[in-house]
């Protein structure tokens, strides 16, 4: 963790880190799977497990999730995706959220996410 006054970046890489926080708030980079070989249901199951850890490290959950982007490379796997959305979704911590198509950086990957969060 690297800290400049009041922001600190965590898990940095060559061109980004991975969670900047600042002011009570936690940017989570985008979020792709550990294993392109699954299908989008699986890799939202996967991206959604890492956004979980992510957040444990920082003290705080998904129910102080503000925002959420969602990046498919088709949409017309958004059925898959909310399946396993809503398996994972606190229904009583909505947090806003927009899902669009997108080409990723790596073509197996389907699925990529970027938080919000609120610390506790």
């Amino acid at each position: 963790m690297r800290k400049n006054a009041d922001i600190s970046r965590h898990l940095e890489e060559e061109r980004l880190a991975g969670v900047v926080v600042h002011n009570g708030l936690a940017y989570l980079a985008g979020q792709v799977t550990d294993d392109a070989s699954l299908d989008t249901e699986g890799q939202t199951v996967d991206v959604l497990r890492q956004i979980d850890a992510l957040l444990a490290s920082l003290g705080t959950d998904k129910s102080r999730i503000l925002s959420v982007q969602i990046f498919l490379t088709d949409i017309g796997e958004i059925g898959a995706m909310n399946r396993a959305w809503d398996a994972w979704l606190d229904p009583a911590s909505k947090p806003a959220r927009a899902t669009v198509e997108a080409k990723l950086a790596v073509p197996e990957w389907r699925v990529e996410m970027t938080a919000i969060a609120a610390l506790k």
